[in-house]
């Protein structure tokens, strides 16, 4: 299991909004709030937790930039196929 993290995030589609949910991040917002808020995909409904995964089960440019966080950690906005990401490491 060592081999897997946990995070949570909130995936928005442009990098204005993904600005200003990580803006709203740094002066105390709930992350788990601003995954309902923001988020488009299922993951909202959970406060945009993903559950555990393990290294090539998300696409390159998530993995590499999860795997780099500490727990509690937030990341800078993560850009992929599928839009901008904020992550966050739970475990």
């Amino acid at each position: 299991m060592s081999n897997q993290i946990r995070c949570a995030h909130i995936l928005v589609k442009n990098e204005a909004t993904a600005q200003e949910v990580l803006a709203k991040l740094k002066t105390g917002e709930s992350f788990a709030k601003l995954a309902e808020q923001y988020s488009l995909d299922g993951t909202r409904k959970r406060g945009g937790d993903l559950g555990f995964f393990g290294r090539g089960m998300m696409v390159k440019s998530f993995e590499e930039a999860a795997f780099k966080l500490n727990k509690g950690d937030i990341s800078g906005v993560v850009k992929s196929e599928f839009g901008y990401h904020i992550i966050k490491r739970l475990e």
